[in-house]
């Protein structure tokens, strides 16, 4: 049998512990896995392109576990009622093979993007940052609210997004925080106080959502939203003017802010400036970009997590995944009732 956390499971978790709570456990569990970064199987994830979306896999493995996420991303989704992006992950024991944990990882990608960001900007924004703009305020908005605030205590905002309906839902949800929001007239206005940008626009194509006179000295730019070919949100005049971080380059060069710019174009690893190989900000008028497209690394983090979250528990499962007959080398045997003993845990 398998440990199953499906939607509800993950829920009530959050619910007990508090998110802001959670959104803390999982980016120390997600830095710890940059900071041994060279310990990991790496590859750019595995995608199927169609005119309407994306459906991806994406694999990596410490030596110990292999974990696995599938996920879409469909950006016209909402119009017929579903969501821009769905997911489900693995992990599994590589001594044996075995799946030792099957999630949903809808919930868990938008918190653990969330709080990779938050991780991130802890080594790259001013330490004297208070305020951020948030520019696109559909579903990952307020993961991106909370874990700044729980890691980096952000708490004024100011947000903007073209459909006032989505800015009345995200004021909505965050009502019942110490978080202070102010709803702009345009990206214009959001960014012009923020010392943190983050964009986090749906749209599948290129787009200038920043462009290089929105943005001042200083700044740090959370670039979330540009995660396809033929997808990104800030003028490439901005990413001249910066220092750019990235998780995988061989990814990010893809599916980044940096694939406007030559195969060449200068970046920095997270990873290195976690475990101090490299400078992250070096100046307070220094403009720096965390170009993030989100890597398999962070959702074996997020597996890791849930995986010891929910030990001792009743936040999950048991999965029949895994057959279990009495004879491992009779497979067949299952399907003979008569068998004496062949069923195992079947009879």
């Amino acid at each position: 049998m398998v440990q199953y956390v499906g939607v509800s499971n993950v829920i009530e978790l959050v619910r007990s512990v508090g998110i802001e709570t959670f959104l803390l456990g999982l980016a120390d569990y997600i830095e710890e896995d940059f900071r041994r970064w060279e310990q990991f199987e790496k590859t750019p994830r595995v995608a199927s392109h169609s005119k309407t979306g994306v459906i991806e896999l994406m694999p990596t493995s410490d030596g110990q576990h292999y974990g696995f996420k599938y996920v879409n991303g469909h950006p016209k989704n909402p119009n017929v009622g579903l969501q821009t992006v769905t997911a489900f992950g693995v992990l599994s024991d590589v001594s044996t093979g075995y799946p030792c944990l099957v999630s949903e990882m809808t919930l868990m990608t938008g918190l653990r993007t969330a709080a990779t960001s938050a991780l991130a900007a802890k080594y790259l924004a001013r330490k004297d940052s208070r305020t951020m703009a948030i520019i696109g305020l559909g579903a990952q908005s307020e993961f991106q609210a909370l874990a700044f605030s729980a890691l980096l205590g952000i708490k004024s905002l100011y947000v903007y997004d073209i459909d006032p309906d989505a800015a009345a839902k995200f004021r909505d949800n965050l009502a019942d925080t110490d978080i202070d929001i102010a709803v702009a007239k345009s990206a214009e206005e959001a960014v012009a106080l923020a010392d943190i940008i983050t964009t986090v626009t749906a749209d599948k194509k290129n787009a200038t959502i920043l462009s290089d006179n929105m943005v001042g000295a200083g700044v740090h730019i959370n670039a979330v939203g540009g995660d396809c070919p033929g997808k990104t949100e800030l003028q490439g005049d901005i990413l001249r003017r910066a220092d750019v971080f990235v998780e995988f380059p061989e990814q990010t060069r893809i599916e980044g802010e940096i694939q406007q710019m030559a195969a060449d174009f200068p970046v920095t690893e997270l990873w290195q400036v976690m475990t101090g190989e490299a400078i992250g900000r070096h100046s307070d008028t220094q403009i720096t970009i965390f170009d993030s497209v989100g890597f398999a690394t962070e959702d074996f983090s997020a597996l890791r997590y849930l995986r010891d979250a929910v030990q001792g528990t009743d936040f999950f499962t048991e999965l029949d995944l895994t057959t279990q007959p009495v004879d491992p080398r009779n497979l067949y045997g299952l399907f003979r009732r008569s068998a004496p003993g062949a069923l195992g845990s079947y009879a």
